[in-house]
């Protein structure tokens, strides 16, 4: 994982690419048992189911898609529709395993609430 950090960047960014670079070398997503990875930016929710052996997003859902876009999307209440929504786009697809990819963000709050949302959902972490 090559992510470049410019001079600019601030010192919050830096932790969190560490933590993210330090959970990256332990989780890996396979067809069986794919990766649930997530994404935050400062408005929306993004997730993927990411098969890492063949490099392949197997399910994607993010805060805003048509369906999602009039709900509140930047907040725990969007991040536990994401959460149940990307459930049932896995359950289609016959995926129930996943392994849990925060991407360095802490587990809480919108975070917290996407992977207990996907949980009743269905998917099994």
């Amino acid at each position: 994982m090559a992510t470049r950090i410019g001079r600019k960047t601030s010192q919050k960014k830096v932790v969190r690419f560490k933590r993210k670079k330090r959970i990256r070398a332990r989780v890996e997503g396979s067809t069986e048992k794919p990766r649930f990875s997530v994404f935050r930016s400062n408005h929306h929710l993004y997730v993927q189911l990411i098969d890492d052996i063949k490099g392949h997003t197997l399910v994607a859902a993010s805060t805003q898609e048509e369906e999602l876009r009039s709900k509140a999307h930047g907040t725990i209440e969007g991040a536990k529709t994401l959460g149940n929504l990307v459930a049932k786009r896995a359950l289609a697809k016959k995926i129930q395993n996943v392994v849990f990819d925060r991407s360095g963000y802490l587990y809480h709050g919108q975070i917290k609430a996407l992977a207990d949302a996907a949980r009743e959902g269905g998917l099994k972490f």
